[in-house]
């Protein structure tokens, strides 16, 4: 269980990562590009991410 919570939050973690950059002009290709909404969108799941992370490890 404890892998499987480790690789949810990785992919979690770049997911919004990839959103992020996107809400801010940096990575270009889809219809994200240039609107602060997926930067919020995008920093708030890497957010989760890093937190299920910590809750993965410490368990």
């Amino acid at each position: 269980m404890k892998i499987v919570l480790s690789i949810v939050s990785l992919l979690l973690i770049i997911m919004g990562a990839i959103w992020a950059l996107q809400g801010m002009s940096l990575i270009g290709g889809s219809f994200m590009v240039g609107q602060t909404r997926w930067l919020y969108i995008g920093l708030l799941t890497a957010v989760i991410g890093v937190g299920l992370l910590f809750f993965a490890r410490s368990r």
